[in-house]
Protein backbone atom coordinates (compact mmCIF):
# COMPACT_ATOMS: atom_id res chain seq x y z
CA UNK A 1 0.00 0.00 0.00
CA UNK A 2 1.00 3.62 -0.74
CA UNK A 3 2.23 5.67 2.23
CA UNK A 4 -0.18 8.11 1.37
CA UNK A 5 -3.14 5.99 1.81
CA UNK A 6 -1.43 4.49 5.11
CA UNK A 7 -1.28 8.27 6.35
CA UNK A 8 -5.01 9.29 5.26
CA UNK A 9 -6.06 6.12 7.20
CA UNK A 10 -4.56 6.93 9.96
CA UNK A 11 -5.34 10.19 9.77
CA UNK A 12 -9.31 9.68 9.13
CA UNK A 13 -9.10 7.14 12.10
CA UNK A 14 -7.03 10.18 15.04
CA UNK A 15 -10.00 12.08 13.44
CA UNK A 16 -12.64 9.88 14.04
CA UNK A 17 -11.59 9.03 17.62
CA UNK A 18 -10.69 12.91 18.30
CA UNK A 19 -14.38 13.24 17.65
CA UNK A 20 -15.80 10.31 19.76
CA UNK A 21 -13.74 11.93 22.76
CA UNK A 22 -15.00 14.85 22.50
CA UNK A 23 -18.66 13.41 22.30
CA UNK A 24 -17.96 11.79 25.45
CA UNK A 25 -16.70 14.81 27.06
CA UNK A 26 -19.89 16.89 26.01
CA UNK A 27 -22.04 14.21 26.80
CA UNK A 28 -20.60 13.61 30.59
CA UNK A 29 -20.93 17.48 31.14
CA UNK A 30 -24.61 17.73 29.95
CA UNK A 31 -25.11 14.73 32.90
CA UNK A 32 -23.71 16.57 35.36
CA UNK A 33 -25.08 19.58 35.06
CA UNK A 34 -28.40 18.33 34.50
CA UNK A 35 -28.22 16.45 37.81
CA UNK A 36 -31.29 17.38 39.94
CA UNK A 37 -30.61 19.43 42.88
CA UNK A 38 -32.37 17.76 46.10
CA UNK A 39 -34.59 19.45 47.32
CA UNK A 40 -34.89 21.38 50.80
CA UNK A 41 -37.99 20.37 53.35
CA UNK A 42 -39.90 23.73 52.19
CA UNK A 43 -39.65 22.58 48.17
CA UNK A 44 -40.20 18.86 49.01
CA UNK A 45 -43.86 17.64 48.81
CA UNK A 46 -45.95 14.86 48.51
CA UNK A 47 -47.38 13.99 44.57
CA UNK A 48 -47.02 17.84 43.78
CA UNK A 49 -48.49 18.93 46.89
CA UNK A 50 -46.90 21.06 49.57
CA UNK A 51 -46.98 19.52 52.70
CA UNK A 52 -44.84 22.18 54.96
CA UNK A 53 -45.40 25.79 54.90
CA UNK A 54 -43.06 28.53 56.82
CA UNK A 55 -44.40 29.85 60.21
CA UNK A 56 -41.40 32.30 60.86
CA UNK A 57 -38.48 33.47 58.92
CA UNK A 58 -35.89 35.96 59.26
CA UNK A 59 -32.13 36.12 59.48
CA UNK A 60 -31.51 34.03 62.10
CA UNK A 61 -34.29 31.20 61.72
CA UNK A 62 -36.53 29.17 59.52
CA UNK A 63 -39.27 27.69 61.07
CA UNK A 64 -41.24 25.00 58.87
CA UNK A 65 -44.90 23.39 59.94
CA UNK A 66 -45.02 20.47 58.10
CA UNK A 67 -48.22 18.05 58.14
CA UNK A 68 -49.04 14.80 56.88
CA UNK A 69 -52.19 13.24 57.32
CA UNK A 70 -52.86 9.44 56.48
CA UNK A 71 -50.94 7.65 53.42
CA UNK A 72 -49.15 11.35 52.61
CA UNK A 73 -45.33 11.78 53.06
CA UNK A 74 -42.37 13.68 52.26
CA UNK A 75 -40.41 12.88 49.05
CA UNK A 76 -37.02 12.69 49.17
CA UNK A 77 -35.02 15.96 50.67
CA UNK A 78 -32.38 16.85 52.48
CA UNK A 79 -32.31 19.14 56.48
CA UNK A 80 -29.36 21.09 57.23
CA UNK A 81 -28.91 21.36 61.17
CA UNK A 82 -32.32 21.53 62.75
CA UNK A 83 -34.45 21.06 65.61
CA UNK A 84 -37.92 19.30 65.59
CA UNK A 85 -41.03 19.32 67.84
CA UNK A 86 -43.84 16.66 67.20
CA UNK A 87 -46.96 18.58 67.66
CA UNK A 88 -49.14 15.89 66.93
CA UNK A 89 -47.54 12.08 66.27
CA UNK A 90 -48.08 9.15 64.36
CA UNK A 91 -46.45 5.80 62.77
CA UNK A 92 -44.14 6.67 59.80
CA UNK A 93 -42.03 4.28 57.19
CA UNK A 94 -38.68 6.25 56.62
CA UNK A 95 -36.17 5.35 54.24
CA UNK A 96 -32.67 6.82 54.23
CA UNK A 97 -28.84 5.49 53.32
CA UNK A 98 -29.03 3.07 56.00
CA UNK A 99 -32.36 1.21 54.86
CA UNK A 100 -36.41 1.24 55.75
CA UNK A 101 -37.70 1.59 58.85
CA UNK A 102 -41.20 2.19 60.52
CA UNK A 103 -41.14 4.03 64.15
CA UNK A 104 -43.84 5.36 65.99
CA UNK A 105 -42.76 9.45 66.49
CA UNK A 106 -45.57 9.79 69.73
CA UNK A 107 -46.74 13.93 70.55
CA UNK A 108 -44.51 15.92 72.16
CA UNK A 109 -41.66 13.79 71.18
CA UNK A 110 -38.44 16.11 69.80
CA UNK A 111 -35.55 15.60 67.98
CA UNK A 112 -32.09 17.39 66.83
CA UNK A 113 -30.09 16.73 63.90
CA UNK A 114 -26.79 18.12 62.38
CA UNK A 115 -28.07 17.26 59.40
CA UNK A 116 -29.72 14.66 57.16
CA UNK A 117 -28.10 13.66 53.83
CA UNK A 118 -31.20 12.48 52.23
CA UNK A 119 -34.46 10.63 53.92
CA UNK A 120 -37.79 10.01 52.64
CA UNK A 121 -41.19 9.59 54.96
CA UNK A 122 -43.87 8.45 54.53
CA UNK A 123 -47.17 8.43 57.05
CA UNK A 124 -48.49 5.14 57.58
CA UNK A 125 -50.30 5.65 61.01
CA UNK A 126 -54.05 6.27 61.01
CA UNK A 127 -53.28 10.17 62.85
CA UNK A 128 -52.33 13.44 60.76
CA UNK A 129 -49.01 14.25 62.23
CA UNK A 130 -47.73 17.89 62.65
CA UNK A 131 -44.03 18.96 63.13
CA UNK A 132 -42.25 21.94 63.76
CA UNK A 133 -38.84 22.08 62.19
CA UNK A 134 -36.47 24.96 63.42
CA UNK A 135 -33.78 25.77 61.30
CA UNK A 136 -30.59 28.12 62.24
CA UNK A 137 -29.22 29.95 59.36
Amino acid sequence: MPQKYINGLLMKSYNCIQLSLVGCAFLLMMSCSQKKKLADPLEAGWKGEAVCTVEKEDEAIRVLRCTFPPGVGHEKHFHPKHFGYTVKGSKFRITDASGTKEVDVPTGSDFYNEKIEWHEVLNIGSDTAVFLIMESK
